[in-house]
């Protein structure tokens, strides 16, 4: 199997796995967070559902620049609105892998704030932390989730709220 697909899998199986998150998200409490220096629930999950775009935008562009991009997060406020740009998201990221060739995860892709470069990696390794992004801030929902005594999806397997598949 070739990387793309292996890359297409596993933006799928996350895709599931997130929208299982996202169809549980609490109304009303888009403005929790467990800390001060916490994003609050629904400015994390938007970027959660940001990322699954980030395959397109990192196979199509040589960088982003936070400062620069012009890009401003939209303002999601329902569980429907989030679950909306998940799918318009993952459709986004998908396409982009479908239609990328493997000598295209050879180019490199940087990460920067107003001209500072933060990071640089090839493309296969952008896509490669873009995926770890995702269930490394859906961990963080989770632990939102169990603050709020929202029953917490299984993410690989069952959760101790759902003992069943």
């Amino acid at each position: 199997m070739d990387t793309l697909s292996q890359f297409k899998n596993e933006l799928e199986a996350e895709y599931h796995t997130t929208r299982k998150f996202f169809e549980a998200y609490p109304e009303g409490k888009n403005e929790y967070a467990p800390h001060e220096k916490s994003m609050k629930m629904m400015p994390l999950s938007t970027h959660i559902a940001e990322i699954f775009e980030w395959p397109n935008t990192m196979l199509t562009t040589s960088e982003l620049d936070f400062a620069n991009s012009g890009n401003q997060r939209k303002q999601l406020s329902t569980r429907e609105d989030l679950l909306q740009a998940l799918d318009q998201k993952f459709k986004s990221g998908k396409e982009a892998l479908e239609n990328a060739q493997e000598n295209d995860l050879n180019d490199t892709w940087a990460l920067k704030h107003n001209g500072h470069e933060l990071a640089k990696w090839t493309k296969y390794e952008s896509i490669r932390h873009a995926l770890n992004q995702i269930t490394h801030h859906r961990a963080q929902l989770g632990v939102y989730y169990r603050l709020n005594d929202i029953p917490l999806p299984g993410s690989y397997g069952p959760s101790a709220d759902y003992q069943g598949f």
